[in-house]
């Protein structure tokens, strides 16, 4: 059933400002960084974002892996339909976020840190990787105690549907039990993105401890690969559907509706596993000429952005990969957000749009922490 309240869907992570180039290898040598990757900056790092704006030709954009897919979500569905949570810091960088994100009608209810500027990140892009290096600042001194304030609880007690982006499992994980306790006591849907190898690998054990709440659980390959790996599942590491399987049957709070696992593999299907169902399915992904392929920074969280409105709108579980294929497809073949003001609806069949004017692209320009 799709939702009808005002802000059906709360998103919780870690929101940024990227600073987005295309960089060299040289570049990435020197801060030894791998052309795709996503880490934490050390003191090492901290030079690169001056040079990036100093030395590169770099973009400004609203990031945050969560905030992009809440983005994405918002584009997607009516007005007044997304909340988004996570921390800033009290400075031009925050507003510069506020602006942003009022574009495509998404509201934020940021967590203001006097002390801490809002954290940023490099967005190095050589040909079609991107490498990205995160100063947290602000946004990882998000708390329970914002969370649970009475104006924002209300908003978490309104929503129907929570997205946690897995990048906030190393800030706040009490928060991301605290939406899962009430999506589990109340039969509301708890989304989880890995977002990163990281967090399966090193941050396991919050991982887990959220694992009982989760609805639907979302990562890609590399996401999958590391958590098998960290967790000694008794499958190969590329046996994508093994794991979905084995993610769709942990066990569960809430028994009222079945675990769906989701796995995006880049250009390869999709692949989804439904608790209790031994079939695991695959979907091809939408193919595109490799000519139009611009930026596929934060094709992840742009179908995160748009599977995610699917379940807001009762969409069936087909239809929802559909449409985040469809999003991720518009996503790489822009760099950078496009300003599009106007949710529209989504085309009920790929044969449908293939071949029509696709409207102006919603870009997720990072998945990011």
């Amino acid at each position: 059933m799709a939702a009808s309240k005002e802000y059906p869907l709360l998103c919780l992570e870690n929101p940024l400002l990227d600073i987005q180039a295309v960089g060299t290898e040289e570049l990435l040598k020197k801060y030894n960084l791998k052309a795709n990757d996503a880490i934490l900056a050390s003191p090492e790092h901290i030079p690169l974002y001056d040079e990036l704006l100093n030395d590169y030709d770099a973009k400004l954009i609203a990031g945050g892996a969560a905030q992009n897919t809440a983005r994405g979500a918002s584009y997607l569905l009516p007005p007044s339909s997304v909340v988004y949570l996570g921390g800033v810091g009290d400075d031009k960088y925050a507003d510069i976020l506020r602006d942003a994100v009022k574009q495509v009608g998404l509201r934020v209810e940021y967590r203001v840190d006097p002390q801490h500027p809002t954290g940023r990140c490099g967005v190095v892009i050589t040909g079609h990787n991107r490498s990205l290096c995160t100063d947290l600042a602000a946004a990882n001194h998000y708390d329970l105690d914002h969370l649970k304030s009475p104006k924002i609880w209300d908003l978490v007690k309104n929503a129907q549907f929570y997205y946690v982006g897995g990048y906030h499992f190393t800030v706040c994980p009490p928060a991301i039990q605290a939406l899962g306790e009430e999506a589990a006591a109340n039969n509301k849907t708890l989304v989880v993105n890995v977002s990163a190898p990281f967090v399966a690998e090193f941050f396991k054990d919050p991982l887990d401890a959220s694992s009982p709440y989760w609805d639907y659980v979302i990562c890609n390959e590399s996401e999958a690969a590391a958590y098998a790996r960290s967790h000694a599942l008794p499958v190969p590491e590329t046996d994508v559907p093994a794991i979905a399987r084995a993610l769709a049957a942990l066990p569960k709070a809430n028994p009222k509706r079945p675990r769906v696992a989701v796995v995006t593999q880049g250009t390869l299907p999709t692949v989804v596993a439904v608790q209790g169902q031994d079939d695991v399915r695959q979907y091809p992904v939408h193919a595109i000429d490799a000519a139009k392929i611009v930026d596929t920074n934060g094709a992840g969280d742009a179908f995160a952005g748009g599977f995610v409105a699917g379940l807001v709108q009762g969409k069936p579980l087909e239809t929802c990969v559909d449409m985040g294929q469809w999003l991720a497809r518009l996503s790489i073949q822009e760099l950078g957000p496009s300003n599009t003001n106007h949710p529209f609806a989504f085309p009920p069949s790929l044969p449908s749009f293939a071949s029509r004017q696709l409207p102006p692209a919603f870009c997720a320009p990072a998945k990011l922490y």
